[in-house]
């Protein structure tokens, strides 16, 4: 029996909501993180709460609370969580083909939406192709959305009335949650060095006490892949010029 558009549209967004769900779950401890060190910083429950209904960016949301708090001028708050969010703009160029053509309520809200989470549920390449897929999207991202409120909203509760939880290693949740959505996209060689050179790079510059040392180990880990891809599509070449047939050599 054929599925009605309506069935249809309700069963896309509960695969959408169930396929995020693990990733809704895992950053639990990084939204009460958040949440919680809002309040030890002195920010007002308000404050802590728009902070992620606004910015909605798990790492520039910590950083920008550390430097509000420490009284930074706006400007580097600004460069710094520009910096920090910039491979949002390597996610938008990814997905731009698709989404060029999507009317511009479409665009604004999937832009918005588009986490490293719902980056990873996007490699498919029919992501975002027709109303079905782009019930999907929206559900996936906004049931992220709506969790990471929640986890932060606990957070700031937690914080209001229990001792200081920044000393629970709750950012340790930032890093398993990045590793869990690295893993599955390590499939080809240059992938696997840029993932490997950034890890050796960041914990490198870390222990040399370079300021901008994720930006760095990242630039520079995405040029080694880079040069890995070229290296390996100039050895494919060479091999197929290398490669003649019976008739090209008895022509020889």
């Amino acid at each position: 029996m054929a599925l009605t558009k309506k069935k249809a549209r309700l069963l896309m967004a509960k695969k959408g909501f169930l396929d995020m769900l693990p990733l809704n779950l895992a950053v639990l401890p990084w939204g009460i993180l958040c949440g919680s060190l809002a309040i030890q910083r002195d920010f007002s429950a308000l404050e802590a709460i728009l902070m992620p209904l606004v910015v909605f960016a798990g790492s520039a949301q910590l950083v920008a609370i550390e430097l509000i708090a420490n009284n930074a001028s706006l400007a580097t708050i600004l460069f710094t969580t520009f910096i920090i969010s910039s491979r949002h703009f390597l996610y938008g160029l990814a997905l731009r083909d698709k989404l060029k053509i999507l009317p511009t309520k479409w665009r604004y809200g999937l832009g918005f939406l588009l986490t490293d989470e719902l980056f990873a549920l996007s490699s498919h390449s029919k992501s975002f192709v027709g109303q079905l897929r782009l019930i999907y999207a929206v559900v996936a991202g906004g049931s992220f959305y709506v969790f990471w409120l929640l986890w932060n909203v606990t957070g700031v509760i937690a914080g209001s009335y229990l001792p200081d939880l920044t000393h629970l290693g709750l950012d340790f949740a930032i890093a398993v949650t990045f590793i869990a959505l690295v893993i599955p996209t390590i499939i080809n060689l240059p992938i696997l060095v840029t993932v490997i050179v950034a890890a050796l790079l960041s914990v490198l510059f870390k222990l040399m006490q370079f300021e901008l040392d994720l930006v760095a180990a990242a630039l520079i880990a995405m040029y080694c892949g880079y040069l890995t891809d070229r290296f390996q599509h100039k050895n494919t070449k060479d091999d197929d010029n290398n490669t003649l047939s019976p008739s090209v050599k008895d022509s020889t």
